[in-house]
């Protein structure tokens, strides 16, 4: 060990038992908090990581500007890791057993090729500590209002605090300026850099939405329907270019502020949001459009997802998706496992790849892909902006009722999906769907 300054600690936060049993509960896993603590020197040498422990103490030496893991209970941490892997590295951060001066950057660290952070001979011990996701919460008709309801209904004054006031919980589209002297935290594209700020957030939405309605062809007259109502943003939008919209959710404090949002545009005879499941959806449609909700399907319901888009788009209709992507052997890898993601914010889906969306609808339905546009560095920005605009208001977060543990969940939550995105772990697709009859 070698020695530097003591860097400030952190308040432990505390942690209700009725409200976070398994972030209060601390395992005692002494073999595997070892194998734990070896993985963690492995990972602090290959990604050049400063891990800080108590009392000014490094793990190992790092070099000038290393990411930070910063351990306040180095014991707590290494038997949660070695008991429950990913699970217990986000549970421990809940818990307050670690942080980092810049999240972000350890994660993305963290992110890049982690299938390298473990030796190659040592993997088969993943079935000691992978936990398979637990069947109540599969999105079958049953369990999916009460999986959207652990996110969505959260309170609707939570997310107004960190979205902008369109109230769009999904990727913006930015704008591109030159490459020369960005501002820091802009992601860079070959040539260019994305001018993303929060005061360009809402017209990045609607610059979102409107490429997607565009995809979908929707105007005057098209009878659209959406799968995702969210809080009706989109559905406005069309509304306003004279389509007759339904919408679908399963949120019903989305439901209240979607149709609330309706009324008061003047758009009820135009726009109607209904409280049902994409399986039950009836009626014709010229264009199907979604925004990031086939992410809460989940891979066994998939067909399921596709054969409804199918039975319900008209002769000639044209389907856009907005979805959240990532590579095929990844997802393949990660399909039967429970995540921190999964437990804790997004219960029952998956993020599924390009490839499989084709392969899906392509084997269980008529529609077949027919365009795919990428922009995944346009959602490492929106979450960044998010993220700042959440810490920024995390005393508003605790007025609404929402404790440390919690807090400290969504920061890790916004910090993580970012990195998945600025490693290229994670990818944004709007997608086009046609059948091959409808096709000139």
């Amino acid at each position: 060990m070698t020695t530097t300054a003591s860097p400030t600690a952190t308040p432990t936060p505390f942690v209700d038992p009725a409200r976070w049993p398994d972030v209060a509960r601390v395992p005692d896993v002494p073999l595997r908090a070892a194998a734990a603590e070896r993985l963690l020197r492995r990972a602090a040498s290959r990604r050049g990581l400063r891990v800080e422990l108590p009392g000014g103490r490094l793990l190992r030496p790092a070099p000038p500007g290393a990411p930070v893991l910063r351990l306040h209970h180095p014991r707590d941490f290494l038997h949660r890791v070695g008991e429950s892997g990913l699970i217990g590295f986000g549970e421990s951060y809940q818990a307050g057993d670690w942080d980092s001066p810049d999240l972000v950057a350890l994660l993305t660290a963290l992110a890049t090729a982690p299938e390298t952070l473990v030796p190659g001979g040592a993997r088969w011990l993943r079935r000691f500590y992978v936990q398979r996701p637990p069947d109540e919460e599969l999105s079958t008709a049953a369990n999916a209002r009460r999986n959207v309801g652990r996110h969505y209904d959260l309170s609707n004054e939570l997310f107004a605090l960190f979205l902008d006031p369109t109230m769009s919980y999904s990727s913006a589209l930015f704008p591109t300026g030159p490459a020369d002297g960005p501002l820091p935290g802009r992601t860079p594209l070959p040539g260019r850099t994305l001018l993303a700020t929060h005061d360009g957030l809402p017209a990045a939405q609607h610059r979102k939405i409107d490429r997607l309605l565009d995809l979908a062809r929707v105007g005057p007259g098209t009878r659209l329907l959406e799968i995702g109502t969210g809080w009706g943003e989109l559905a406005l939008r069309a509304a306003s270019r004279g389509a007759h919209v339904v919408s679908l959710t399963l949120s019903e404090q989305q439901l209240a502020l979607a149709r609330q949002r309706i009324a008061a545009a003047g758009q009820t005879d135009r726009a109607e949001v209904r409280l049902c499941d994409y399986r039950a959806a009836e009626g014709r449609y010229d264009a199907v459009v979604s925004v990031e909700m086939i992410e809460a399907v989940g891979r066994p319901f998939w067909p399921d997802y596709f054969a409804t888009l199918d039975r319900v788009l008209a002769p000639g209709g044209r389907v856009a998706l907005q979805a959240i992507t990532m590579p095929h052997d990844r997802m393949l890898a990660s399909s039967r496992t429970y995540t921190w993601i999964l437990k804790y914010i997004f219960p029952g889906g998956l993020v599924p790849s390009v490839r499989a969306i084709e392969e899906t609808a392509a084997r269980h339905t008529r529609l077949r892909l027919t365009r795919a546009d990428t922009y995944g560095p346009h959602y490492a920005e929106t979450l960044r902006l998010w993220r700042e605009r959440f810490t920024e208001r995390s005393p508003q977060v605790a007025a609404l009722g929402f404790d440390e543990v919690f807090r400290r969940m969504w920061e890790l939550y916004l910090a993580h999906s970012e990195a998945g995105f600025r490693t290229g772990y994670l990818d944004l697709h709007q997608l086009l769907l046609t059948r091959d009859e409808d096709r000139p």
